[in-house]
């Protein structure tokens, strides 16, 4: 078993909003990199003795997606790709979590999008841990996972003139959090 990171105590741990990001890249046309988030987040960790009696929730709205433009944004929540209006969250439950130094670990679960579910890794690392200005204890941790898009149904298919895919296939995800400890 291994011991938790310094600083991060045994209990629930909900993320605050305010102070975390959940973004994600794709290419776009095969030459740029497109970068979104969603505004409208949510979620826990609740911490074990050890770190493989720990566990993680969390869910974003679909129809929170923020691109930067307006048109995108509809096109993604469209059934093209989101189908928010049918599927309004995306969620993810890890199913195990060790360590992989550290201060760095793996978190596996399942995550559901479009309502499809598909075991996804995350490379997590944790930044530490203090007590904020109000007495909160706090904790900080950022994650990457890459998907592949049509894994979970988002079949949209523009191929252009050169043979590039105007939106990519692989979509890179990565959230940075702040827990508060309940």
């Amino acid at each position: 078993m291994t011991a938790l990171p310094q600083g991060l105590t045994a209990g629930t741990w909900t993320i605050d909003p305010v102070h975390s990001e959940f973004t994600f890249t794709a290419r776009h046309a095969g030459v740029s990199k497109v970068r979104g988030h969603f505004e409208e987040i949510a979620g826990s960790v609740t911490v074990g003795e050890t770190l493989e009696d720990s566990s993680v929730t969390a869910e974003a709205a679909a129809s929170s997606i923020n691109t930067r433009n307006e048109q995108r944004d509809g096109h993604l929540k469209s059934g093209d790709f989101f189908l928010a209006e049918d599927h309004p969250k995306l969620t993810f439950v890890s199913t195990g979590i060790k360590a992989d130094g550290a201060d760095e670990f793996e978190v596996v679960g399942e995550l559901t999008m479009r309502g499809v579910t598909k075991e996804v890794t995350f490379s997590t690392e944790f930044a530490g841990a203090a007590t904020d200005p109000n007495g909160n204890q706090v904790a900080g941790l950022s994650a990457t996972a890459n998907v592949n898009r049509k894994d979970f149904g988002m079949s949209f298919e523009a191929v252009l003139g050169g043979g590039e895919l105007l939106v990519s296939d692989k979509i890179k995800i990565e959230l940075e959090l702040e827990l508060v400890k309940a």
